[in-house]
């Protein structure tokens, strides 16, 4: 049987080729860019769980040395500052017999804990410059967000503002709102902590 040249040729035409190669390159394109959003996504969460652990640490840290507060080295009261977004305070944080003054302040978005030792004798505290300073968490929104960081209560449970007497404080509550780009999912987490300093005396 005889075949004339146009029965005998096989294949795709031009305009079929030009079509298959359309739809293959907008599927690679769909699919390429479903995977960097899926890796875009996947990066931000992982950010963001790791700064909340470092802001947990930090509020596990607080807890634990502010718990254990006690009078300074050159007898000054447990407590120093009372603000906003600064909590001062002496205790013996390294468990080495020697009273340091503490500092956690957030300033912006970072959190800081500043540690100054005791020196000399009599002891002193030279507050000009810390002897350690330690970044728990860059994206706390606090300030941002216009609520505290640190309350402070008397034994009424009222709550006491920067001007109060320190002797009054008997009762600290921290929270932190962290969220590394608060315009993204999955948005802010908040950490909250109590405590009530053992050594905090109703008289001096």
């Amino acid at each position: 049987m005889y075949l004339s040249p146009r029965q005998s040729k096989a294949g795709m035409t031009l305009v079929e080729l030009v079509v298959i190669i359309g739809i293959y390159t907008v599927l690679l394109l769909v699919i390429t860019g479903s995977i960097a959003e899926l890796y875009r996504l996947n990066a931000y969460t992982i950010a963001q769980a790791g700064e909340i652990d470092n802001a947990r640490r930090g509020m596990t840290e607080w807890n634990r040395d502010a718990k254990e507060m006690t009078t300074a080295e050159d007898g000054n009261y447990p407590v120093k500052v009372i603000d906003e977004h600064r909590f001062g305070y002496y205790s013996d944080t390294d468990q080495d017999d020697a009273v340091e003054y503490v500092e956690y302040v957030l300033a912006t978005t970072t959190l800081t804990k500043y540690t100054y030792n005791p020196s000399g004798s009599p002891a002193v505290y030279d507050l000009t410059s810390p002897d350690t300073e330690k970044i728990l968490s860059l994206y706390v929104q606090n300030i941002n967000q216009g609520t505290s960081t640190f309350f402070y209560f008397d034994n009424a449970g009222t709550q006491l503002s920067s001007t109060s007497p320190i002797i009054d404080v008997k009762y600290i509550k921290a929270q932190l709102i962290v969220n590394i780009d608060p315009v993204r999912s999955p948005g802010e987490f908040m950490l909250r902590s109590s405590l009530a300093p053992r050594n905090l005396k109703d008289n001096l």
